[in-house]
């Protein structure tokens, strides 16, 4: 019987395959035993890393590859480029942070959200993609408790959420209760990436119960922060750069529309601000 044979049988295929090239290796370059052995294994390793990280970006459902590398900062200005890195390292996981991003159609913020979470996928942690009208969709046909748990059940276990296209379409009353019950099962626990057209100030019509927006938004902004983008759609990119390189003007003489800077972090006041009358919704669950 073969090393090679024995490798396979170990179930080291990657270690089985290159076991020729490294014997090569070791007779040219009179490695020690040691050395042969532990650079045999170090591919082993590396191939079983690649594809767990395969395997885990397949599972996160991702509707399309990005990575943060194919995002042009040119464009966004108001993102700056060493506030969204923090994002990019293993403590946003760990400290089970959040990071809403809103805007109207076109500015990137799936892209964006899809190239964190795609970093943290190869950082080692396990994420899920999902939109809110496939949420809502979804929950529509679990007609029974234990159909909601069970759909609830993946998107509160992993370790990055990202929760698409929030305020998009209508959703049915059911929808704010379950989404009440995602961010508050993963508050404090795990972290949330999620994009809406919608300022928070307008969630409560989205949720249909004010109680229950000021709610949400309030796991969420804890440890969390909401960046609103703003200015020219990103399929119009290749057009707005060239105008911006050209001086800022369009060729038909009019400016290129400029970008905000961040808006300012959402405070309690703002919360409360929405929610119209507290008397009359004192009846109502406690969502606290």
């Amino acid at each position: 019987m073969t090393a090679a044979t024995l490798l396979t049988q170990l179930h080291l295929h990657q270690a089985a395959g290159v076991l020729p090239g490294w014997l090569d290796r070791a007779a040219q370059q009179e490695l020690a035993h040691q050395d042969f052995l532990v650079g045999l294994l170090e591919e082993e390793l590396a191939a079983r890393a690649a594809a767990d990280t395969e395997r885990r970006l397949k599972q996160a459902s991702f509707p399309f590859a990005a990575s943060i590398e194919q995002f042009d900062f040119r464009f966004r200005p108001e993102l700056k480029r060493q506030v969204v890195l923090r994002y990019l390292d293993p403590s946003f996981v760990s400290g089970a942070g959040t990071l809403t991003l809103i805007g109207p159609p076109g500015l990137g913020k799936t892209m964006l959200a899809i190239c964190i979470a795609t970093k943290q996928v190869q950082l080692g942690a396990s994420a899920r993609f999902i939109t809110a009208q496939q949420l809502a969709s979804q929950l529509g046909r679990a007609a029974t408790a234990r159909g909601r748990a069970r759909l609830l059940r993946p998107l509160l276990d992993c370790d990055i959420l990202v929760l698409d296209e929030l305020g998009y379409l209508p959703t049915e009353p059911a929808f704010g209760p379950a989404l009440y019950e995602l961010i508050a099962g993963r508050y404090e626990r795990r972290p949330v990436l999620l994009t809406s057209n919608k300022s928070v100030t307008e969630w409560s019509g989205m949720v249909q119960d004010a109680s229950l927006a000021a709610a949400i938004i309030d796991r969420l902004m804890h440890h969390g922060h909401v960046f609103y983008l703003k200015g020219p759609s990103w399929r119009l990119r290749g057009r707005v750069l060239a105008a911006q390189e050209a001086g800022g003007v369009r060729s038909d003489g009019a400016r290129v529309p400029e970008v905000a800077d961040f808006s300012p972090q959402i405070t309690p006041a703002v919360i409360d601000s929405f929610i119209p009358n507290q008397s009359q919704d004192s009846g109502k669950g406690d969502h606290s």
